[in-house]
């Protein structure tokens, strides 16, 4: 076979053993470094013992873990995820919930624009989707149960909601895409902002009208179970107003220029502990799995980094990257086509794969098509950004669905669960259409901040 055969094959051999099971970082390593000991071999005779690593393979999985290890941006993700973390065990989110529900009692479905509201505001302050999911499971779905809420109607509304936080900054996903594609975390930050908000604002619209059509899916609350005006402001001081304070701070100080993500990010970190001592929900042992949780994750995190990086410097050596170049130019595709196809790929790839595998080996493959169609990599991040959305909503490996899932075991079926999420699922493409027609939805705030992005 020609080295570009070997790289399809390369290709397909990785889609087959994720399948399987086998952990996405280690198999990323072990078919780069396999694969990359055939694509740099020096020719020289295996002799003695030492021969055997008389190959380029391992100097280039030396590079890729330190540039990973001494990379300034993805500081920021362990200490965002601290926060996260921090914040889900300070008992703010059950007080959120509640205070929220009561202001929202006189719309339709006001349980579920609640836990819409609560999704985003904990999912953003989090930025992790199965712990957002796992606890409005525990928190919302009950909630609605006991309100009499339609049980596929309900949990479409969390698993929606919950991936809200991969999208609407401060997200982890767009720090990891920053260091993928090159590109500037405050403008991905402040192009997400509107689509973040757009899509979180069409589920609440969504869940107004399909209740106000259909009523017995999710019926008004009993006027003996809300409580006075003045309990209901004071709820919401004390629960929303502190959360989206210390969200607001770290968002704002990224994007007016005053704090770098890493930066934003300790003092969020920082503003999360402060937080739950004033809750006095900070213990040692809350701490302790806190620290534990964050660098579990962020291994995972750098593990998945290093292995794609040298998947991906090995398929590229191999010619992998020039055959798909070649294949899209001789489609001879204008700009929205290559866009439509790209995404395309994407939401398919989206049924048996997470975002992170999706982000990290095969969005590169487009990425050096965009100057070759003329596209800007911000406005197609952000396209990117809420396809991968679909990754957790599209059945058979909708993800937040499985999440939902392991809490509420027998209280719902799976197939409920899905078809409660589908109407999301075609929300999220309808938005996606939307900022298409409207490129300014995702361009124009970065553009008014840092002036116009030029090439």
């Amino acid at each position: 076979m020609t080295n570009p055969e070997v790289a399809l094959l390369m290709l397909g051999l990785f889609i087959f053993l994720v399948l399987l099971g086998f952990p996405i970082a280690f198999t990323l390593l072990a078919m780069g470094v396999a694969f990359g000991y055939y694509a740099y071999h020096q020719g020289h005779p295996i002799e003695t013992f030492g021969d055997i690593f008389n190959n380029n393979i391992f100097y280039l999985l030396n590079q890729n873990t330190y540039s990973v290890m001494e990379n300034p941006t993805l500081v920021a993700i362990p200490l965002f995820l601290f926060m996260g973390y921090v914040v889900e065990r300070a008992n703010i989110v059950d007080k959120l919930f509640f205070s929220l529900y009561m202001a929202a009692r006189n719309l339709p479905g006001s349980l579920a624009i609640a836990a819409l509201l609560t999704c985003a505001v904990f999912s953003t302050a989090s930025g992790i989707v199965g712990a957002v999911v796992t606890l409005m499971g525990l928190l919302a779905f009950p909630a609605m149960a006991n309100a009499n809420y339609n049980k596929s109607f309900a949990s479409g509304v969390i698993c929606a909601g919950g991936t809200l936080g991969i999208l609407i900054p401060p997200s982890i996903m767009l720090i990891v895409y920053s260091a993928i594609a090159d590109l500037s975390p405050l403008r991905l930050y402040a192009a997400a902002v509107f689509p973040g908000l757009l899509l979180a604002g069409l589920y609440i619209v969504y869940v107004i009208v399909r209740v106000w059509i259909t009523p017995s899916l999710a019926p008004k609350p009993q006027m003996e179970d809300v409580p006075p005006p003045r309990q209901i402001y004071w709820n919401l001081l004390v629960s929303f107003v502190p959360l989206t304070v210390l969200i607001a701070l770290v968002l704002g100080s990224i994007l007016g220029g005053l704090a770098t993500p890493a930066e934003a990010a300790a003092m969020g970190a920082m503003g999360g502990m402060v937080l739950a001592v004033l809750y006095r929900s900070m213990t040692w042992t809350k701490l302790k799995e806190s620290v534990f949780l964050t660098a579990k994750a962020t291994a995972m995190v750098c593990w998945l980094f290093v292995g794609s990086w040298t998947f991906a410097s090995v398929f590229s050596y191999l010619g992998g990257h020039d055959i798909i170049a070649h294949w899209v130019g001789g489609m001879d595709l204008e700009p929205w086509q290559f866009l439509v196809l790209a995404q395309i790929i994407i939401f398919l790839l989206g049924w048996p794969l997470e975002w992170s595998e999706i982000l990290i080996i095969f969005v590169p493959i487009f990425l050096p098509l965009l100057e070759v169609f003329g596209v800007n990599p911000y406005f197609f991040a952000m396209l990117v950004a809420l396809n991968l959305q679909t990754s957790f909503l599209t059945p058979p490996m909708a993800m937040s669905a499985y999440y939902l899932k392991g809490v509420l075991k027998k209280q719902i079926e799976l197939m409920e669960i899905f078809r409660g999420i589908m109407p999301y699922l075609g929300i999220v493409i309808l938005t996606m259409v939307i900022m298409y027609q409207f490129p300014g939805i995702a361009l124009w705030f970065p553009d008014y901040l840092f002036g116009t992005y030029i090439p």
